[in-house]
């Protein structure tokens, strides 16, 4: 059966949508970024525990008082390990999701619920929504909207449609149909039907939807991670590229929390708006005065009024002792080179050259008074948004050879500001005990000793499908050996478990790489030169940056680094630790003085 070209329509679709439409899909960022940015700085501005006090009280009000102090011990934990501003970034991209979900889903709910014809078109288009793997939807954000937070929003609410169409409509279906047919025989406009008769008791459903809209709103925070979204999707998606447990078990407990807080109040709320749901309430009032007097105080809840005098005590305290945020930047550099707070972003794939040479210039840049953000990336995000311009640069492009297909694509609308380092190599390792392994031509017939596996690093790296389309090719070893990808510390993790096993294992690896030096090693030789030639480590920046800002310009244009240099600060990011990389890096340059002043002079 001939192959049916789907995939190449659907790639001339998106490309004809962005090429008459950006226009459309610039503004719809703009906007949606400006919400985001609003709600970010409204949930950012409060001390820690401050805003975590008024969203207890809340918790209090809607649900009682062992509700509130378990909602602010909940969230004090979140504080307790400094990811506070990732759950508020997190909350907020939810929150924004949400709303712009429910603005769409309920009208095409009540929409649904009177039309048998919309229903039954939406249906379909619902369940293809809903059942397509949500990482795909990821693919046409970055194109349209670039990396950062909006294509994150924009995955969140084209997943999370369908719940609130279904609810609002089997909500409003669910009303029964002779209250509706009185409402008509006393003369009641379909528009006040729907209005005070329809909606009023279809709520406690359609909340259910709006919970059901939050909780997968959250499932999606970490696939917003991958695309620059930042927050605690952010901080799982590092945890994942760095095989940081803790890291991960740290901010999976603070989405935990946030989805039990919003999962709780969401439920409570839908009691407090419904008429059903008041009157539930005013019987479950009316069978506590029979309660013991400890259980009317875990139940207990105040007034609206006493809720709301609360929340502004709080404030009010809070402003008078000090406690709102202040936009504390950094401090602006003194002198001519000073970045005086200016932004820059960079981007990175987890590598270790990559890794050291980012939060190398991070340490630099905030050095000379810039204020700097750094976002890891898959490399395919990383040249999107680069193009896009939602990134200014990165250090760790491999040319000509092993982002080749990037730089084709993206080229006229980057900047090349020079290698830094090279040459490169790329290769496969085996432990040096594996005997009789000493080429790639040693691999074929020999899968069985190494489990019929070649472990890899991440599927969108260059290495790997040079690996895939060529070299396996070339010696014969398709078929025989599966790829697997994963990622870089991934393959380091399982390079380590196998060499203190003293088992068989190839992997793919690079150099300069430290796993040389903290493991006997051989590097497979490459007779047909499938891998190619060496490749220089780029620095590539979006175009128009070196203009914009011709003094890094300038210093990335001169940047290099030694073998011994770099792998010297490799090392010591390893030794220093996950997660302490400025650390490490700041550690490196005492031990190297002067070495700043030359990579950034004045």
């Amino acid at each position: 059966m001939p192959r049916l070209p789907l995939g190449q329509w659907v790639d001339s679709s998106v490309d004809w949508l962005q090429s008459q439409f950006s226009w459309l899909f610039d503004a719809v960022s703009t906007g949606v970024t400006g919400l985001y940015d609003g709600v970010d700085a409204v949930l950012s501005a409060p001390q820690p525990l401050l805003l975590a006090g008024i969203l207890a009280v809340l918790a209090w009000w809607l649900r009682g008082l062992a509700a509130g102090v378990l909602a602010f011990a909940g969230l004090a934990l979140v504080d307790s390990v400094q990811l506070w501003d990732e759950a508020m970034a997190t909350l907020s991209l939810v929150l924004v999701a949400t709303l712009v979900t429910l603005v769409i889903a309920v009208p095409l709910g009540i929409w649904a619920a009177r039309s048998k014809t919309v229903s039954t078109v939406l249906r379909p288009v619902l369940d293809f929504m809903q059942t397509m793997p949500a990482m795909v939807y990821l693919i046409p954000g970055i194109i349209f909207f670039g990396v950062g937070v909006v294509p994150g929003i924009f995955a969140t609410i084209v997943f999370a449609l369908a719940p609130g169409v279904r609810m609002t409509e089997l909500g409003i279906r669910q009303v029964d149909g002779e209250l509706v047919e009185a409402a008509e025989a006393f003369g009641t406009t379909p528009r006040n039907t729907l209005l005070r008769v329809q909606l009023p008791l279809a709520l406690p459903t359609i909340m259910a939807g709006v919970n059901q809209v939050i909780m997968l709103g959250l499932s999606m925070v970490v696939i917003a991670g991958m695309v620059g979204g930042g927050g605690l999707g952010g901080a799982v998606y590092r945890a994942i590229g760095n095989v940081d447990i803790g890291l991960g078990f740290e901010a999976g407990v603070s989405i935990v929390v946030l989805a039990m807080y919003l999962d709780r109040m969401t439920g409570a709320l839908g009691r407090q708006v419904s008429p059903l749901g008041r009157r539930a309430a005013a019987k479950a009032r009316a069978a506590l005065s029979a309660r013991r007097p400890a259980a009317k105080l875990r139940a207990h809840r105040p007034q609206p009024v006493t809720a709301l005098v609360g929340v502004v005590v709080l404030a009010l305290a809070a402003g008078g002792l000090g406690f709102l945020g202040g936009n504390g930047g950094p401090a602006s550099a003194s002198g001519p080179n000073g970045g005086h707070g200016k932004k820059v972003s960079i981007g990175y794939i987890p590598w270790d050259e990559g890794i050291a040479s980012t939060y190398l210039w991070k340490e630099l840049l905030e050095r000379r008074g810039y204020e700097v953000e750094t976002k890891q990336l898959e490399a395919g995000a990383l040249y999107t948004g680069l193009a896009g311009g939602q990134l200014d640069f990165q250090t760790d492009a491999w040319l000509p050879v092993t982002h080749a297909q990037y730089w084709e694509k993206y080229k006229n609308k980057l900047e090349d500001l020079g290698s830094w380092y090279g040459p490169t190599s790329l290769e496969l390792s085996v432990p040096s005990y594996v005997k009789g392994v000493d080429s790639l031509a040693d691999l074929k017939g020999k899968a069985g000793q190494f489990k019929g596996r070649i472990v890899g690093i991440e599927p969108s790296a260059g290495m790997m499908g040079l690996l895939k389309d060529k070299v396996l090719k070339e010696y014969g070893l398709e078929g025989e050996y599966e790829v697997v990808d994963g990622s870089t510390p991934g393959m380091l993790a399982e390079l380590k478990r196998a060499y203190d096993r003293k088992e068989p294992v190839v992997v793919t690896l690079w150099s300069p790489h430290w796993a040389y030096s903290a493991h006997d090693l051989k590097k497979l030789k490459d007779p047909k030169g499938a891998w190619g030639k060496g490749d220089g480590v780029h620095t590539l920046a979006r175009k128009g940056f070196a203009a914009e800002n011709p003094e890094v310009g300038a210093w990335l244009k001169d940047f290099s680094l030694t073998e011994k240099q770099l792998t010297d600060l490799e090392a010591v990011i390893q030794e220093t630790g996950k997660g302490k990389e400025q650390q490490a890096v700041r550690a490196w340059l005492d031990r190297n003085p002067g070495l700043a002043e030359k990579l950034t002079p004045r």
